[in-house]
């Protein structure tokens, strides 16, 4: 239960969708350097964030299923950002990973765990840094570097996050820049 795969084409979007994009479509044609954008990005997503029956209608999380998978909601024509459900199973986890360029996230149904890890390059051991529990309602920003982070659902009910990237991921196939197999230290 630990990969990361995103999966399908872009769906059709709901008006709550098209708004989320619009905004960010407006967002991204001004210049700005990764973090301030996904800073503002994330302000958009607080504003514009779909529900978890706007998520489901678009995407169908089918039974549990081993791996974890990412759910293309958007990509922008030219590549600029796409839009994307994670859908955690209860247990469910990601690897411990960081990005190709920025995130904006907004939980919309269920708890998720953040682990925030740094890398020292002393041992070559990833350190636990922060763990936080992630509601409904909550959204944030992070640009590389310093974006190494691994997400679990330690609840009962299946979670939804919506993540908005700086790139084109079905171009790509992933948001994902590297995979972390270093011990993990605390």
């Amino acid at each position: 239960m630990d990969s990361l795969i995103e999966s399908g084409p872009p769906v059709s979007l709901s008006r709550g969708f098209v708004d989320l994009v619009d905004a960010v479509r407006a967002l991204t044609r001004r210049p700005g350097d990764w973090s301030e954008t996904a800073v503002q990005v994330a302000d958009v997503l607080a504003r514009h964030t779909p529900s978890g029956a706007d998520v489901l209608r678009a995407v169908s999380p089918g039974p549990m299923a081993d791996e974890v998978r990412s759910h293309v909601l958007h990509v922008e024509p030219d590549g600029s950002f796409s839009i994307v459900a994670l859908l955690l199973w209860p247990g469910q986890e990601t690897v411990i990973h960081d990005h190709v360029t920025w995130c904006a996230v907004a939980m919309i149904q269920g708890l998720e765990r953040e682990e925030l890890f740094t890398l020292d390059p002393a041992s070559d051991c990833l350190q636990l840094t922060r763990s936080s529990l992630n509601h409904p309602g909550e959204v944030s920003g992070f640009a590389p570097p310093g974006d190494i982070h691994r997400m679990s659902n330690p609840g009962s009910e299946l979670s939804i996050s919506i993540n908005v990237y700086g790139t084109d991921v079905a171009r790509i196939g992933s948001s994902v820049r590297r995979v972390y197999t270093q011990a993990v230290t605390v």
